[in-house]
Formats: structure tokens, C-alpha cells, sequence
């Protein structure tokens, strides 16, 4: 079942066009959305939850048109921008007091046991906790309201490796019961590597390819090849980097099954990323 369904989202600021963007968040999942800093991540998702108005396309959330059912849908919606970076003198506790008044679903059993869970402590600031620990309170507050679906704008930017993981834990705790999903915005792809089912690539305002995370690995090759071969393959690379001993790039996968004298090896998301942004016309092919 489609929890999420965005179709032909299109907004429109100076300078930058999110051109018709359109993917499906399956219940149960975890959807990784991907690119680079500036390619429409954190303005599809504010046009999705009508943070910022689009200038066109449909989101549905659970069938329901969201923006028609907005107060409805979004008590079903946990959203976290970044590390929970509000109302720093606060208590967690006067946080939480003000928070549960806005949801009738609020679990007061669900917030004590997260609290106990990510050691959290009520009589805490905002401002004396370490920025993974601000994460974890604003998922224990998503949670707690029975969020169907969490949205995750850069969750673990910033956040030291070990505290990294242990969120994609917990991520991964979250849909296991295969009621909740998540997607999730990030740029450290080695995170995705870790925990998302599905992958949603977007590129200057527009989505490259949504599918599932085997999928969109196995859709490309790694490949290495001495100097000379380079103008013969240069057609095929969807990107490369030359070096001294000659280069490496990628292609797609039916491409390097026939390109004869090249090492080839299985992809990874970081290198896939990689490569295709590449633009600089001396290091790589347009894609």
C-alpha cells in the first residue's frame, strides 16, 4: 500500500525549478531521497507538507488529498528538520506538555517508554542536549502523536559515525511492525547504504529515477581502464575521473557487459551519486 503519493510537484523560485516531481512512499518502508545540496531535496518535502506553496501537482497521503485534509493528515505525519533546534530553554518536559495538547492520538505510554529508551531526560533543555540527542527527542515526539509517516529532512547531518548509527536503528526498528515508513532526506549516502529499501535520486529539480535500492545499484557498473581505452568508452561513461595510471567511471549496466578490457564492479550508492553529477567536461561525460 502507497502511503505517500506525489505527483507532478512543480514549484518555482528564482533561479530554480522543481520540475514535475513525482514518487510513492510504500507503507512499511523506508524511502531514501537523494542528491546533492541545492537539487530540490528540502523543497520538495516543504511543498509536499505546504511548508512553502507549489505552484502545481497532487499529494496524497493515506489516498486522502493532503493539502484538502491538511489538519487531518499532518496529526499522522512526524517531521524532522534537522537536529529539534526550538525553544532552546526549554524543558523537554514543558515541550512535550505544549506538544500532546495538539494531538487528540498523543500516547502518554509511548513518550515515557522513548524517553527511557533514547535517555532522555524531562528536566533537560533543548540547549544541554548533544545534537543527536535533539534528533531522538523530536522523533520521540513524532512517535508519541502515532505518526504513520516520518518525514526526515538531514536527521543525522552533522552527527558523529556511532551516533549515526544508532538512529538508522532505530529507523529501522520504526518500520518493522510494517505499519510506519519513513522517508528520508539525506546527502550521506552511506547512511542509505545502511537501512532504505527504496531510493529517489533528484537532480536540478527533477527526479532521476525512484525504485527500489537493489535496483538502482544493480542499474550501473564501476569501471577502470587504462588511458588509450578512454576515448573509446568515453561515449558510454556516465561520469569518470582520469588519473595517472589511466581512469575509472560508470556506466550503465548493459553498457559495461560488452565493454570489452575494462575491470568492471558492482556499484555502490556514493559512487553512483558521484559520477553523475560529475559536469566538469574535462573529468567527465555528460550524462
Amino acid at each position: 500500500m502507497k502511503i505517500l503519493e506525489i505527483k507532478d510537484l512543480r514549484k518555482a523560485y528564482p533561479g530554480f525549478l522543481l520540475d514535475g516531481v513525482g514518487f510513492d512512499v510504500e507503507e512499511g518502508s523506508i524511502m531514501g531521497f537523494i542528491g546533492r545540496n541545492g537539487a530540490g531535496k528540502t523543497t520538495t518535502i516543504k511543498s509536499v507538507l505546504n511548508l512553502v506553496h507549489a505552484d502545481g501537482g497532487t499529494v496524497l497521503f493515506e489516498g486522502q488529498d493532503l493539502w484538502a485534509n491538511e489538519t487531518v493528515c499532518k496529526k499522522r505525519i512526524g517531521l524532522v528538520l534537522g537536529e529539534f533546534n526550538y525553544y532552546k530553554r526549554k524543558k523537554l518536559k514543558a515541550i512535550a506538555a505544549v506538544t500532546k495538547q495538539f494531538y487528540e492520538e498523543w500516547d502518554e505510554e509511548t513518550y515515557q517508554t522513548l524517553l527511557s529508551r533514547f535517555s532522555l531526560d524531562p528536566e533537560k533543555k533543548i540547549n544541554e542536549l548533544s545534537q543527536g540527542m535533539r534528533v531522538k527527542f523530536a522523533l520521540a515526539l513524532a512517535l508519541s502523536h502515532r505518526a504513520k509517516l516520518l518525514i526526515l529532512d538531514e536527521p543525522t547531518s552533522g552527527l558523529d559515525p556511532v551516533s549515526r548509527d544508532e538512529l538508522l536503528d532505530i529507523f529501522r526498528d520504526i518500520i518493522e511492525d510494517g505499519e510506519h515508513s519513513i522517508l528520508f532526506s539525506t546527502h550521506i549516502i552511506s547512511d542509505l547504504e545502511k537501512c532504505a529499501d527504496y531510493i529517489t535520486y533528484i537532480k536540478g529539480g527533477r527526479i532521476v529515477v525512484s525504485t527500489d535500492a537493489d535496483s538502482f545499484k544493480d542499474a550501473y557498473r564501476l569501471v577502470s581502464g587504462e588511458t588509450e581505452d578512454l576515448g573509446q568508452f568515453r561515449p558510454l561513461l556516465i561520469g569518470y575521473r582520469a588519473h595517472a595510471f589511466g581512469f575509472t567511471g560508470l556506466m550503465r549496466r548493459e553498457d559495461a557487459e560488452h565493454a570489452e578490457g575494462l575491470k568492471v564492479a558492482p556499484a555502490d550508492m556514493e559512487s553512483i551519486m558521484i559520477y553523475t553529477e560529475k559536469e566538469d567536461g574535462h573529468e567527465s561525460a555528460a550524462q
